[in-house]
């Protein structure tokens, strides 16, 4: 079997610290899981069970929040959206796609995958939307009028 080789600049070429962070919260809702069941399965606040949380980006502008999540491949009936108790619930599943050959590395996730994250307190829950285009899901939840920042005159 053939091994990758990995060459670039630096003593640790393609590291990504943010990448290390979501393997260790996946490893430890595995092992709250494992240490303290909960009816249904799960410990409270735990996604399902072997889920997976996609590649996200979030990014404040001034009038809206906006998330972006990588989902190459992954058809939009696939994909559920939901916000709920100012929580936004992202999750669905990639489905593994028929090969024909012997499959010599894996490196792309398949199977559950569920993505939350709390919204602020000035989101405006009810006019959320999302679209799904190249492979990529944008998420945009406007801010509420009344708290976006303006600009006061000073007179005098």
């Amino acid at each position: 079997m053939t091994l990758p080789v990995h060459r670039g600049r630096g003593a640790h070429p393609g590291w990504d610290p943010f990448r290390e962070f979501e393997e260790l919260r996946t490893r430890m809702d595995r092992l709250m899981r494992s240490a303290f069941p909960a009816p249904g399965g799960g410990f409270p606040g735990a996604g399902p069970e072997d889920a997976w949380a996609p590649a996200a980006d979030i990014e404040e502008t001034a009038d809206a929040y906006v998330l972006e999540l990588e989902l190459p491949g992954v058809d939009k009936d696939r994909i559920t959206v939901e916000v709920d108790g100012g929580e936004l619930g992202v999750h669905g599943e990639v489905e593994e796609r028929e090969r024909t050959g012997v499959m010599r590395r894996r490196t792309r996730r398949v199977g559950r995958f569920d993505y939350r994250t709390a919204l602020p307190p000035n989101a405006d829950t009810e006019r959320v939307g999302a679209e799904l285009a190249d492979g990529v899901l944008t998420v945009r939840v406007p801010k509420a009028e009344g708290t976006r920042p303006q600009r006061i005159e000073i007179t005098g």
